[in-house]
């Protein structure tokens, strides 16, 4: 038995009447142990084959023979959600940023031909709101059933000085797996094929230091009348969470084996992220004339005066992801993807590189007002 506990109950008492507690240096574990029982119900709402744990343990578990793999390849993500996390906390709308979190760990995953298969979230913040973590964890799950992966732990951390009262910041790490030689990119990508553009839900968590720029350049209250979507506030509009296309890309890899590549369209736009994916020698033409960015945008170039290679190094412009096919496989994958949902358009296609830049763009963008 420890020294500490051999005091006597009223001696205990006495001697910390007139001491400091952690309480009183502004850490309330109460509150940490409220939050952890709050969100319990949270993360068993997204167990999946492999994942059956319970929160408390010093670390997750995770069974891959359970979750059906042989000869399993790790994939690992970790990401943030940016300074959109200032908008969720001067708006008081916290849930949202929590699948923004997931999203831009899963969508990284994916890409890789990697299923995801568990997610654990850091939440740091100068004062611990139950209500408000709570509410960020529930995103957090949401993410995570619309991903099909396992929320199995994460870590709070209140450190006040760090952050002011009513801050937080949120780190999000996700694990996939992919049988062994089915990762991709593939190595047969050639000239001819074809990149299928799948629509975005807005900006997703790219671009906010700008945006938020804009919105006070222009005077505008977050709870006013969204400039560009009528049917929704200034700060709903903006907080649209980033679109999870996991199950869908999941589908159209198993069901077609056609899928060569994907890239996830996040900050640097075309121009830095399709490239990651293209083996040397090659470079990808892009129509402009084939996008159709969403209101937001218009309205971002318009109010910011930001010209159009800006708008498309810093935003995604309308296309959250860029999937590589074969020009004779084409169809199918666009009917298996729109089967499970999505918006597909054919942006552009893989060509000989001749020059530096290994992204062309032909045509011109046309913004929505």
């Amino acid at each position: 038995m420890a020294k500490d506990d051999m005091i006597e109950p009223g001696a205990r008492a006495a001697s910390n009447s007139n001491g400091l507690t952690y309480k009183d240096a502004g850490v309330d574990i109460d509150a940490g142990n409220a939050l952890v029982n709050a969100i319990k119900p949270l993360t068993k709402s997204t167990r999946r084959a492999g994942a059956d744990g319970e929160l408390g343990g010093f670390g997750g578990l995770f069974d891959l023979k359970a979750a059906g793999f042989k000869d399993p390849v790790l994939v690992a993500a970790n990401d943030g959600v940016g300074t959109k996390l200032k908008l969720a906390i001067e708006s008081g709308l916290h849930e949202g940023v929590g699948i923004d979190l997931v999203a831009m760990c899963v969508n990284d995953l994916i890409v890789q031909g990697a299923e995801p298969l568990f997610f654990l979230d850091y939440f740091a913040t100068g004062r611990l709101s139950v209500e408000i973590a709570s509410e960020v964890v529930a995103g957090i799950a949401e993410g995570c059933i619309q991903a099909g992966c396992a929320l199995i732990g994460g870590e709070t951390a209140e450190m006040p000085g760090m952050y002011n009262d009513g801050d937080y910041d949120l780190a999000g790490f996700s694990v996939g797996a992919a049988e062994r030689g089915t990762l991709l990119p593939r190595g047969d990508i050639a000239p001819g094929d074809v990149l299928l553009g799948l629509a975005s839900s807005g900006p997703h968590s790219n671009g906010y230091s700008l945006i938020r720029r804009i919105v006070e350049q222009e005077r505008l209250e977050l709870s006013a009348p969204s400039p560009f979507d009528g049917d929704k506030s200034l700060i709903q509009a903006l907080l649209e969470p980033t679109k999870i296309y996991v199950k869908p890309l999941l589908k159209a890899i198993r069901e077609t084996g056609a899928v060569k590549a994907m890239s996830h369209i996040t900050g640097g736009g075309f121009s830095e992220n399709i490239p990651r994916v293209l083996p040397s020698g090659l470079r990808v033409n892009v129509d402009l004339d084939r996008l159709a960015p969403p209101a937001v945008f218009g309205w971002l170039a318009k109010a910011g005066g930001i010209a159009d290679r800006e708008m498309l190094r810093t935003f995604n412009c309308g296309t959250g992801m860029v999937v590589v096919v074969s020009a004779d496989e084409q169809d199918a994958v666009t009917a298996c993807l729109e089967a499970a949902g999505e918006t597909v358009t054919a942006i552009g296609h893989v060509d000989t590189s001749t020059e530096a830049e290994p992204v062309a763009y032909a045509g011109s963008l046309v913004w929505q007002r």
